[in-house]
């Protein structure tokens, strides 16, 4: 298996004004390379820019600009590789219909990571096992950066990557030939219907709490974004209330990062097989399409937006696909099975006598079957029929 392990850096004074260098110069080529694209497709002549005759270049521009020149070329070649699938996505999106999303070009505070495809060639991941404490990672440029190790690595590193988040440096690695650390059987399964009272809810009746991090935060959110506009731009404070800002958003984000990992880890240990929903999370928080008036032309009437927003806000908050990435992870390294299963009337469905209908549902959370009369907490019921359809189809897979 293919993981990933990420590791915050201790770096000097010094190497931390040279990673910050690094970014600077990575991002500076990133955008002269965006710009010999752009201008090579509107001369006259449709000349198409590939990334192999730019990756030609790199050793012209390294002789020609010695601050380039101190970096190391496989991960310029990264760095142009990455602009290339860049231009690769946006030509997909454009044959496919949807909003293609031109490459843009990088200012300070949006190219926060360089790569290096290959351990030890312009990197080495230097770690002690015996000494955790003594594990660094040598840059080309930059030196022997100290590295926090609050974990051992496994498998084999494949590449390596610096990035930056506010003030923090981290090491990732990506690692091949992991192996799997299968969990004994227990017998048991499980269907998971997620929601926004609860981030998750069993078929056993068990409600996992959604704490709402976001909307905990919109206070202190709310004062900081005040705070950054009456401050003057390009000032250095309002650097300092950029970076308050930000800060808080990640508090946010590794808040809903742990709470997702405590729970798919409870999920993943205490049964053998979990149904979830297939759900179309991009789908679900795309905007109401908007309702042109018949009789007043460019007058629009009114398509439930507003009301739609703050579900939006409530979904991204519950952070869903945050959660079901880290189950199937888990779930692969200790051999579970993960099965997702299509959410059409799981929660309108009714798990003792099967009759489907609006009505079942009064309420958010009060399920009763008008055919039956079968009372039920409506995300337990809609559990219950995503446990039946996952181990449904996995019969009918082992069929």
């Amino acid at each position: 298996m293919r993981r990933t392990f990420k590791f915050q850096l201790r770096p000097t004074a010094r190497q931390a004004v040279a990673l910050v260098v690094m970014l600077d110069d990575h991002r500076d080529l990133y955008n002269a390379a965006l710009r010999e694209r752009r201008d090579a497709y509107r001369h006259p002549s449709k000349t198409r820019v590939r990334y192999g005759d730019q990756s030609a270049q790199l050793k012209e521009i390294r002789a020609y600009d010695p601050g380039q020149a101190r970096w190391s070329f496989s991960s310029q070649q990264a760095t142009l590789r990455r602009l290339d699938r860049a231009f690769t996505a946006f030509f997909r999106r454009v044959k496919a219909g949807e909003t293609p999303g031109y490459p843009r070009f990088k200012g300070a505070g949006w190219f926060d990571t360089v790569d290096w495809p290959k351990d030890g060639d312009g990197c080495r991941w230097d770690s002690q096992p015996d000494n955790p404490t003594q594990t660094f990672v040598r840059l080309q440029g930059v030196g022997h950066v100290k590295v926090n190790q609050h974990r051992p690595v496994a498998g084999v590193v494949k590449t390596v990557s610096v990035k930056r988040e506010g003030r923090r440096w981290y090491v990732v690695l990506s690692c091949d030939g992991v192996p799997a650390e299968p969990l004994p059987p227990t017998g048991a399964v499980v269907g998971v219907d997620l929601g926004i009272a609860s981030l998750a809810t069993t078929s056993h009746g068990r409600h996992y709490g959604n704490p709402q991090f976001l909307e905990r935060a919109a206070g202190r959110l709310a004062d900081a974004q005040r705070d950054l506009s009456r401050k003057k731009r390009g000032s250095n404070r309002r650097g300092r209330a950029v970076a308050r800002v930000a800060g808080l958003h990640r508090e946010v984000g590794r808040q809903r990062a742990d709470l997702a990992h405590k729970t798919a880890l409870g999920l993943v240990r205490d049964h053998d097989l979990v149904a979830h929903e297939a759900l179309n999370i991009k789908g679900m928080v795309r905007r109401a399409k908007a309702r042109p008036d018949p009789d007043d032309p460019g007058v629009f009437l009114p398509n439930g937006q507003a009301a739609k927003s703050g579900l939006n806000r409530s979904i991204h908050d519950a952070g869903w696909g945050v959660f079901l990435g880290i189950l199937h992870a888990k779930a692969e390294s200790a051999g579970r099975t993960v099965v997702p299963v299509p959410a059409l009337n799981t929660s309108r469905t009714c798990a003792e006598c099967g009759h489907c209908a609006a009505g079942n549902r009064t309420t958010q959370a009060v399920f009763a079957c008008v055919a039956c009369g079968h009372t039920a907490h409506a995300d337990v019921n809609a559990a219950v029929n995503i446990l039946r359809a996952g181990l449904a189809r996995q019969v009918a897979q082992a069929a």
